[in-house]
């Protein structure tokens, strides 16, 4: 399915689907010492299964099923194989506000080692405006692989009986990055921010819906999303 994709396809696109599903988890045990993870956890089902296996082999990382086969996760969580995946970033950072303060806490955790700091510092890790980045200067070197990632985290495919189908994808606070994505895909329609924190774009212009097409054919989508994209082609074309 990625044929002929140059070998850091997979990292880039593993960066978007962090910044969707993902999360950089700082932990103490008996707060005698810290413990630290990277996670995506998804919904259960084979393609999911397929992805996941497929950025374990790549990047690192253990594929489990939990929850009574309800959930499928990608767990890394030994300190050494978390610094060296964690340099990912250095090449490719992240591009949400959320999980930029939870990578920087991260760090600044395995520089002080220091439960004591960690206990004082958590609860504000990036709930204060400070802590996260109002807006990210996106590299466009890699935007395009990133996307794929986060459309399989967060885009969502809507196929509707009277034939009016849409793509559509949204994000807690990060209105610079839909903003990007809607300038990206020169979607028409402005983005909406339906409630509290979220912002969203949808589009239903057919001549839109081709450019988002053609992005995820050549940047193709690797996990459960692919089958929904599919079949949306299939329609739409």
């Amino acid at each position: 399915r990625i044929k002929n994709k140059d070998p850091s396809y997979i990292q880039k696109f593993w960066v978007g689907l962090m910044d969707g599903d993902g999360s950089i988890q700082v932990n103490h045990w008996r707060k005698k010492a810290l413990q630290y993870r990277l996670v995506i956890k998804l919904r259960h089902c084979s393609e999911n299964v397929e992805m996941l296996n497929l950025i374990s082999k790549d990047i690192g990382g253990k594929v489990r099923i939990i929850k009574k086969n309800e959930f499928v996760i990608w767990v890394v969580d030994s300190r050494k194989s978390i610094l060296k995946i964690l340099k990912i970033f250095d090449t490719y950072p992240p591009l949400t506000s959320r999980l930029r303060a939870q990578l920087k806490f991260m760090l600044e955790c395995f520089k002080r080692d220091d439960v004591e700091w960690y206990l004082n510092s958590r609860n504000s890790k990036y709930l204060t405006p400070t802590g996260r980045d109002i807006s990210v200067d996106i590299d466009y070197s890699y935007f395009n692989e990133w996307l794929s990632g986060f459309i399989e985290a967060e885009g969502c495919f809507s196929i509707r009986q009277n034939n009016f189908h849409s793509f559509s994808i949204g994000q807690n606070d990060d209105k610079y990055l839909i903003d990007a994505i809607r300038n990206h895909f020169n979607i028409q329609s402005q983005t909406r921010n339906p409630y509290k924190t979220f912002w969203l774009i949808e589009t239903y212009r057919v001549s839109t819906l081709h450019n988002i097409i053609k992005h995820c054919t050549e940047y193709p989508l690797i996990g459960q999303k692919l089958v929904s994209f599919n079949k949306f082609k299939d329609l739409i074309n």
